[in-house]
């Protein structure tokens, strides 16, 4: 098991240093060992502790709308709004740029803002990741302690996702029954629903095999999962029909957001050859969506067994 859940992580690494990879290669970065840049410093204005990521990124020197770090992407000056003294806006200018490289690459520019209801989570993180990292270039502050704790923040973005369906206590069938007989009806329906859908498939094995010889992931491989996902939904939607003595319903509840939970993981796994990010992310959570399963199992049974035994 300990083979197994290193080569998870191995994978979820390899997905954050490829993105990384892509972009510097892609666009020419260089790492620059400087603390502060000098440009600044004459004015005054230090980059240290108090000059946040946040406002590095978002800074618009020359207040024309368009952020510094782009600004020096296409080689203006971000303390100007009209770099060359033409008589045409940077903003102006930029926009022009951006349609010609959109049409001579006959797909859209990076930075349109019309593409941005059909972005993937891997083209969100991409775009933050890219825009991130040019500003800290331009500043002159890439070094191997910003890249350090870059890269710890992007780890963190990766393992934070949300249910897509969390269920509310008005979504099952409570019943104002709490005598023994319920109970054991309820412990009956709940039994039989399991052993409807036992899932003796270990995700993490699936994970090991999908992972090829050359280092890439064998799609195939994963619709292995499609079986487990089936039975989560199966026991979801048995959960939801089925009636629950008032007195068990958070605990009933708390199972069912738990399957929805992991549920949601093993289908976002699938998403690696799509949006990558959203498959690592789910890979990088699956282990404590996992042990919260069982832990709201367990205190399911034990609610169960306390409400029998008095």
């Amino acid at each position: 098991m300990d083979l197994l859940k290193n080569k998870k992580f191995i994978i979820f690494a390899c997905a954050i240093v490829f993105l990384v990879l892509v972009f510097f290669s892609k666009y020419g970065f260089g790492f620059k060992k400087h603390v502060k840049n000098p440009s600044l410093s004459a004015g005054n204005e230090y980059l240290n502790s108090e000059l946040t990521l946040a406002s590095l990124v978002n800074r618009d020197s020359d207040l024309d709308g368009v952020l510094d770090w782009e600004e020096g992407l296409w080689g203006m000056d971000p303390k100007k709004s009209d770099s060359d003294e033409n008589g045409v806006l940077d903003k102006d200018e930029i926009i022009k740029l951006k349609e010609e490289a959109s049409s001579q690459q006959g797909e859209s520019s990076l930075y349109l803002p019309e593409d941005e209801e059909n972005l993937t989570e891997t083209d969100r993180f991409s775009r933050e990741l890219f825009s991130t990292v040019a500003a800290l270039n331009q500043a002159g502050v890439v070094d191997q302690s910003t890249i350090d704790k870059l890269s710890e923040s992007l780890v963190e973005q990766m393992g934070i996702t949300a249910s897509k369906k969390i269920f509310t206590i008005a979504d099952i069938k409570i019943i104002d029954d709490n005598s023994t007989q319920a109970i054991k009806k309820y412990e009956s329906a709940l039994g039989s629903l399991y052993q409807q859908h036992i899932i003796e498939t270990d995700v993490y094995g699936i994970l090991a095999e999908s992972l090829t010889s050359e280092g890439d992931i064998d799609i195939n491989a994963l619709n292995k999962l499609d079986p487990i996902i089936g039975h989560f939904r199966g026991i979801i939607k048995g959960m939801v029909g089925m009636s629950v003595p008032r007195s068990l319903s958070l605990a009933h509840l708390e199972v069912l957001n738990d399957f929805q939970k992991v549920m949601e993981n093993i289908s976002n796994i699938k998403l690696v050859d799509s949006d990558i990010i959203i498959a690592m992310s789910a890979i990088s959570q699956y282990e404590s969506a996992d042990e919260k399963l069982k832990y709201s199992i367990q205190g399911l049974i034990d609610a169960i067994n306390q409400k029998l035994s008095n």
